[in-house]
This record gives C-alpha cells, sequence and structure tokens, in this order.
C-alpha cells in the first residue's frame, strides 16, 4: 500500500486566467516512488478549513524529467482547486501519494501514431502521453484535437504552439472553441464532424496505433462511438473521465435493508466492521478511521480498487474496471454496495 509523500512546490504558472500549473520537486530518495508511466496521476492531501481534502490530478509533465507538473483547474470557491489557483506559493509543501492509473502509453520499439481527443482540463495527462510519443521515437507521430471556450481558456496554449513548431512535421494539434471564433481555431464543441476532420480528411492516409480521450462523459463516448463507427477497434481506444466539480458524487440509496459484517485488509492489518447494506463500501471503511485509499469518491479514478476475497458487492458507477477484472474479484470501493451477510476487501491484493 502506498502512502503520502511531502513534496515542495517548485514552480506555480498561471496557464489560463482559472488555471495553473503546479512543479513538484521530488527529491533523489523519492525519485523511484515517484517515478510514473504518463497519463497517470498523483493524488494530494490538504486540510482546509478543519476539512482533509483528497483531490487526483493527472500528471502534464514527461517522465524523463526531474520534477512532476500537475495542472489544476478552479472549480469551486472552498476546495483545493480554490486554494491552489489563488493561495498556493512556491515553497509550500503538500502531502502527495505517489502516482497511479490505467490510462497510460508505454512506447514501444516500432513507430507509433497516436490520435488523442481532449477538452479543458482533460488536457493534463495527454501532455505527458504526447511528450513521451514525441520523445520516445523520432518517426512516431501524434494528432490532438483540444476543445475550450477559446484560446485564452485553454489550458498549456502556448506549450502545445511550441511542440508543433518544434515537431512541425509530426505533430499536429486541431484547436476548437465553443465561445469564440479565431482565427486558426476550429468553431464549436468537439464532435463527429471535427472527429472525421482530423482523422479522414487531414490525415486520412495514417494508420493510428492507438487513441486517447479525456474529458468529460459525452464528449468520450461520442468520440468513441464516432472511431468505432470508421472501424476502430475498441481495445485501441483509451479514456479517462474528467468531471468538472470537486463535489463528491453523490451515491443514490437503495431500498436495501440489512447489516453486512466487514473484514477488510490494509497494510497488512485487519479491520472489522459493520455497515448497512445501502451504503457504499469506502464509505464506511472511512467512518470508522481506516486510512483506506481514495481520491475522487466518483468513480472516475482508480485510487480504491481492492479485491473481494469473500462475499459479493454490485458497483453503483464503474468507468475503470474491465469485464475481466471484475471476474477476478476487483471493486471500486466507492461505488460498491455488499450484497451478502459477510464480505471480506482486500487493498494490498490489487
Amino acid at each position: 500500500m502506498t502512502h503520502f509523500h511531502p513534496l515542495t512546490v517548485k514552480q506555480i504558472k498561471q496557464l489560463t486566467p482559472s488555471s495553473v500549473a503546479i512543479t513538484f520537486e521530488v527529491p533523489k530518495e523519492l525519485k523511484q516512488t515517484f517515478a510514473f508511466v504518463p497519463g497517470q496521476y498523483i493524488t494530494i492531501k490538504k486540510e482546509i478549513k478543519g476539512k482533509e481534502l483528497r483531490r487526483a490530478y493527472s500528471i502534464s509533465s514527461s517522465p524523463k524529467r526531474d520534477y512532476i507538473t500537475i495542472g489544476v483547474k478552479k472549480v469551486d470557491k472552498v476546495g483545493f482547486s480554490h486554494y491552489a489557483n489563488t493561495e498556493l506559493k512556491v515553497g509550500d509543501v503538500l502531502e502527495v501519494m505517489p502516482p497511479d492509473g490505467r490510462f497510460v502509453f508505454e512506447p514501444t520499439d516500432s513507430p507509433t501514431n497516436v490520435a488523442a481527443f481532449a477538452a479543458g482540463s482533460g488536457i493534463t495527462p495527454i501532455m505527458s502521453i504526447l511528450k513521451e510519443v514525441l520523445e520516445s521515437n523520432p518517426h512516431n507521430t501524434f494528432v490532438l484535437v483540444y476543445g475550450n471556450k477559446s484560446n485564452a481558456e485553454t489550458m498549456f496554449y502556448k506549450d502545445l504552439l511550441k511542440l508543433q513548431l518544434d515537431h512541425a512535421d509530426r505533430f499536429f494539434v486541431y484547436f476548437t472553441n465553443s465561445k469564440v471564433q479565431e482565427e486558426g481555431s476550429l468553431f464549436g464543441r468537439i464532435d463527429t464532424s471535427s472527429v472525421n476532420y482530423a482523422l479522414k480528411n487531414k490525415h486520412k492516409n495514417i494508420k493510428f496505433d492507438a487513441f486517447y480521450l479525456c474529458g468529460p462523459e459525452d464528449m468520450i463516448h461520442l468520440v468513441s462511438n464516432t472511431l468505432q463507427d470508421n472501424g476502430v477497434a475498441k481495445d485501441k481506444i483509451h479514456f479517462e473521465l474528467f468531471t468538472t466539480t470537486e463535489t463528491t458524487a453523490e451515491v443514490a440509496p437503495v431500498a436495501t435493508d440489512g447489516k453486512t459484517r466487514v473484514t477488510v485488509i490494509l497494510d497488512d492489518e485487519e479491520f472489522k466492521l459493520t455497515m448497512g447494506k445501502n451504503e457504499v463500501v469506502l464509505d464506511a471503511v472511512l467512518k470508522e478511521n481506516i486510512d483506506a485509499p481514495y481520491s475522487c469518491q466518483g468513480g472516475v479514478c482508480s485510487s480504491c480498487i481492492a479485491r473481494i476475497t469473500e462475499g459479493k458487492a454490485e458497483m453503483v458507477k464503474n468507468q475503470i474496471l474491465t469485464d475481466g477484472e471484475i471476474e477476478e474479484g476487483l471493486i471500486l470501493t466507492c461505488q460498491a454496495r455488499p450484497l451478502t451477510p459477510t464480505l471480506k476487501v482486500d487493498y494490498d491484493d490489487v
């Protein structure tokens, strides 16, 4: 089981009026601990106004650098994103969990062609993947369609333009803006026409090996369906949801009576508790002050994965685990309700 480590803020860069890039210094003794695969995220723990908050932010920097950078968009006036954009300073120390996540790109020896579709802050993991694609092989190609309200609200806009200049023959970016019509950018949201424009018009001669989608759920479904309609195999499409709020997703109650006796394995220790069958496992575990791993609590990251070794549970929502992983007993504990009188979950065996 991984733990939080103190990391010092090395740099804060304003990306847009409502977002910043935060760079953490990684000390030599933690280099291996914080080694990451492009596309992964870190979880930050911070107490704000007497309440502990945990937030997951994708890494935007290259794994070949000796630091870690994340992009944080301000989405409310009370949470961590507001604090990061208004109060956080260079030299501050934050508690950070080592990188995690399955939305990743791992280079191969063969030339690779990648296409990505991102909206808003969904660009952050794509930035890391993009850099690795370009750096790992001089014959790799990357096509990006990136949606925002305007150029001014586009995170990493200048960085993307520089990458385009540096790799003009193999990196192609298409900005599409939904609120402001600007020269050099498409107008509107990412839709079927913009997907087809990039892949069937501008780059119809490229055979793409992988597709990465990151943004709101509606965009991901639209792009994924369009790609599959164009004959793209489902296993070539990788996606990660990015929510637009920091509020914890509410899990609707169900009319399920009774109690479940739960055994929790965490850090080689065993804990026992009793919970209602209309509760989710993670909530019940945290009520007992058991320090289980978690971040989004909304079923869109993989921090709270555990394995069921006894009993059964069902997930209210799942955007992470494959059918095969579910058959093997893996669950997102923030979405899992018990179905049996007893349940045993193991956070160590994942």
